[in-house]
């Protein structure tokens, strides 16, 4: 590396611009900071560059005032107007030289790839929580307005990619809600099939990794082992095993694959028993207890004040499920339960979630039962493409499929937002039509953005151990965080 004039350092009352910037060793820093020793007649053999997150960085506890360090238990969670909180409740006073903040991420693996956790120390204990975002950036609600209608699909399935066709449903049923048109019976029953199954897949693929994030490497076996069931299915079915495309404003891609009832049927066979042998195997072993039970505590009040939704806002007893409450599709035609916890801790979330798979499955047998015959798409020309085989024999079929492809269809002025519970919480789509065949605006309402701001109140007290546990029990996905 070619050396380079020293750039005063921000605390330097001459200095001149911002971080980030570079800054000779001279003298070489404290012990524990990575440096290039200076040779012995003084001059710098090397440069430290240091970065910064801005407004996302967590400020030392000298330069945090109260009102910054009592954020997590107060403003953020609007307290009712003359309520105050008790200054002796919040280690205001401790000073610097007793903490210390460190970085948990975003190469760490049990951060999910692209979080970065900013935490104040004292020895083991949790003071202070950051979550740092926007690894990723993949911009898909931008990329959305320059998409079709048609087009859309490709782009939000690669959301939250362990749970693709919960992305999918939303998009269409937005985009549905502004045409006006009418869905087939079949159609409502096949999607509601498809998203129950990756409801179990992305639950399974939870208790996968968090058997692994708390030290049981058999669970991460088993997990695995029973989603590939699931996502050889979604192969026969769809084409893909993740990231399908399937579900589509007007309807699906195509219709269900033939024997899809035997296939069905032996992945609820088998995957229903071996829940049991996962709630043998983790719900009553000491060290899971252990590391479960009073951790990562939340209110119901807490919960509801951050907007939490999901397993995580069910955990603290609150009943509150869009398939229930706000049914779509056909979730008011079958029978299922709404589990929920009493103590908001890990222990709750992962019983939820573990309970969940067998309501799921109980649901993918009524469906099986049930599903009619039919369209699995809207009859409406100006939506829907030709069949595949009218195209071989049809002019006006091959441009009509060439203009839905290419041009797309227009959708009428307007807005709207639809809202379906993903394995992670409410999924909103916002959309917005200036009636061309691009939306003008696209919002997606992110469970796991949202649930994130749950981790410093979760985290707060508790042991750096648990911060592990913690992160792992949000079950954060972050290419829908950073979408």
């Amino acid at each position: 590396m070619s050396e380079a004039e020293p750039t005063p350092h921000p605390e330097d009352p001459d200095a001149q611009g911002s971080v980030p910037h570079i800054d000779t060793v001279q003298p070489p820093p404290v012990s524990g900071d990575a440096f290039l020793s200076p040779a012995p007649d003084g001059t710098p053999k090397g440069l430290i560059i240091e970065t910064s997150e801005g407004s996302q960085e967590l400020s030392a506890r000298s330069t945090t005032d109260a009102g910054e360090l009592r954020r997590e238990v107060g403003a953020v969670l609007r307290l009712p107007e003359g309520v105050a909180i008790d200054p002796s409740d919040i280690d205001v006073e401790r000073s610097d030289d007793e903490t210390m903040i460190i970085n948990m991420g975003p190469q760490h693996p049990s951060t999910h790839g692209v979080l970065r956790l900013m935490l104040e120390l004292d020895g083991e204990t949790v003071l202070r929580t950051k979550p740092v975002i926007g690894y990723l950036h993949t911009g898909m609600e931008k990329t959305a307005e320059e998409l079709t209608y048609v087009q859309g699909s490709t782009n939000v399935t690669r959301m939250d990619y362990l749970s693709p066709l919960h992305n999918e449903l939303v998009l269409s049923l937005a985009v549905e809600a502004l045409l006006g048109v009418e869905m087939p019976p079949r159609s409502d029953w096949i999607r509601m099939l498809l998203v129950e199954l990756n409801r179990v897949s992305s639950h399974l693929m939870w208790m996968a990794t968090n058997g692994m994030d708390i030290g049981s490497t058999s669970m991460m076996i088993y997990g695995f082992r029973e989603r590939e069931m699931i996502l050889a299915f979604f192969e026969k079915t769809t084409g893909l095993r993740m990231n399908h495309n399937f579900i589509r404003p007007g309807g699906t891609a195509a219709d269900l694959p033939d024997g899809w009832e035997d296939d069905v049927t032996i992945i609820c066979d088998t995957v229903l028993p071996r829940t049991d042998e996962y709630d043998e195997l983790l719900t009553g072993q000491p060290v899971f207890r252990q590391r479960s039970e009073g951790i990562g505590t939340l209110s119901a009040e807490e919960a509801l004040a951050l907007s939490l939704t999901g397993p995580i806002l069910r955990s603290t007893g609150v009943p509150w499920d869009l398939r229930r409450a706000m049914p779509y599709l056909r979730y008011d035609e079958v029978d299922f339960d709404v589990i929920v916890g009493t103590f908001g801790d890990n222990f709750d979330r992962y019983s939820i979630r573990l309970n969940e798979i067998r309501e799921s499955i109980r649901i993918i047998r009524q469906v099986v039962e049930k599903m009619p015959t039919g369209d699995y798409r809207v009859q409406d020309k100006k939506v829907t493409p030709p069949p595949r085989g009218r195209i071989d024999e049809s002019m006006e079929a091959l441009i009509h499929h060439f203009k839905v492809f290419t041009e797309g269809f227009r959708v009428p002025e307007g807005e709207v937002y639809v809202a379906t519970e993903s394995p992670r919480g409410e999924l909103g789509c916002y959309l917005v039509s200036d009636g061309s065949p691009k939306p003008y605006r696209m919002h997606i309402r992110g469970p796991s953005f949202v649930n994130l701001q749950g981790l410093p109140l979760m985290m707060r007290g508790g042991l750096l151990a648990d911060a592990v546990a913690v992160c792992s029990s949000v079950d954060p996905v972050m290419g829908e965080v950073d979408r």
